[in-house]
């Protein structure tokens, strides 16, 4: 354990305190060491539990005075992305949701139809695939390998679609950027390229941005909408970067007039509106965060080169790559001989760790590791692997 300040205590982790809490990562197997759902194993940051604090001290609870208006999580999401990347957008151009996979719904709802084709990355984060799966969308996929030529150590052959969409069109290119599981980060020149092909094939892009804070330097995280800003619908949240995911508050720019015309023209509550603490967490968040952000990034920096070196001692032959963004480590488990979802081997062993066949055919052999927990438990964690 390193001897390096630790403000927020996240060296200070312990199994009693996380198998105490009630969420779904520990509170479903306690006698285990978890690192798959993506959450994150830190306390949030106090600026969160001290506006939430205000809010419970208020007593107040009823209709918040934004009303049917949008919360001042919008404006600090707006705010935060013209200083942080760049990307100038208005409040009218946005809606309030839940999380990240309702509004990628609320798009593929309004702009397609049962039997059109969404283009999908694989590896992919699972509730994509069971999206398009469930609303009778047509899975087009575009596989990733590792390549040495990357930085993330990731490529997607972009061209390869070209002869793919032209035989069958598609509709939509749902994108996750920064990537999950492998961590990849889509620099300038692959989202020049990404963008050719949606004009050239006329694919609205959907790109959920919920890691973009998450990337490490040298990468640098650009919305793709800077590129496209009439093409795409771009989906931010606070829960992965602040470790918010229960508290269900997203928010979703969408470019194309047509298709927000369209979005707005539903009902007022048919999608809900945002709850007041989810809200007020993303505002605390968003403005006074990022000494917390700045801290935990620092952590998650030396985690992920750890995680790698780690599986390399103790599962030698299994093949992972030092990601470019994110908490999650996208391993290669086939050299070891355990089956198409070697977590199931894992878990008997006494490490859950998510299930590789999930995120697709790319998935099969494979596993996804959560690091983003004491540099000790990390290290309890693959040690339980290696049985």
């Amino acid at each position: 354990m390193s001897d390096a300040p630790d403000p927020y205590g996240f060296e200070s982790l312990s199994l009693e305190w996380l198998r105490a809490k009630p969420g779904t990562k520990w509170g479903q197997n306690r006698d285990v060491l978890n690192a798959w759902v993506a959450d994150m194993d830190f306390p949030p940051p106090p600026v969160v539990t001290d506006a939430l604090r205000g809010l419970l001290d208020s007593g107040d609870f009823g209709y918040p005075v934004w009303g049917l208006e949008h919360s001042p999580a919008l404006d600090a999401f707006v705010a935060r992305s013209a200083a942080r990347y760049g990307w100038h957008i208005t409040p009218d151009d946005c809606r309030e949701l839940n999380d990240v996979t309702q509004g990628i719904q609320i798009a593929l709802e309004h702009h397609t139809v049962p039997g059109d084709g969404v283009v999908v990355l694989q590896p992919s984060y699972p509730p994509f695939l069971r999206t398009v799966r469930e609303m009778g969308r047509r899975l087009v996929p575009l596989n990733g390998e590792r390549s040495a030529e990357s930085a993330s150590g990731w490529m997607f052959d972009w061209d390869s679609l070209d002869p793919v969409l032209a035989i069958a069109p598609a509709k939509v290119l749902l994108l996750c950027h920064p990537h999950n599981p492998t961590g990849h980060v889509f620099d300038e020149p692959e989202l020049r390229r990404i963008v050719a092909l949606a004009e050239q094939h006329d694919l609205l892009i959907i790109s959920d941005e919920i890691h973009a804070d998450l990337t490490f330097a040298p990468n640098r995280h650009m919305p793709i909408a800077l590129f496209a800003p009439e093409r795409t619908v771009t989906i931010q949240a606070a829960s992965k970067t602040f470790n918010l995911a229960g508290l269900r508050y997203a928010a979703m720019h969408i470019g194309p007039e047509a298709l927000r015309e369209r979005v707005n023209a539903v009902a007022d509550h048919l999608y809900g509106e945002p709850n007041m603490f989810g809200a007020e967490a993303a505002r605390a968040a968003w403005t006074d965060g990022d000494p917390w952000l700045d801290a935990v990034m620092a952590h998650l920096d030396a985690q992920r080169h750890l995680a790698v070196e780690l599986v390399c001692e103790h599962l030698p032959g299994a093949v992972a790559t030092v990601p470019s963004s994110t908490y999650l480590l996208w391993i290669d488990c086939r050299p070891l001989g355990l089956g198409d979802d070697p977590s199931e081997e894992f878990l008997r062993r006494g490490a859950r760790v998510n299930e590789g066949p999930e995120f697709g055919e790319l998935g099969v052999g494979h596993t996804r590791l959560n690091f983003a927990t004491s540099s000790a438990i990390l290290r309890q964690i693959v040690q339980r692997m290696a049985g």
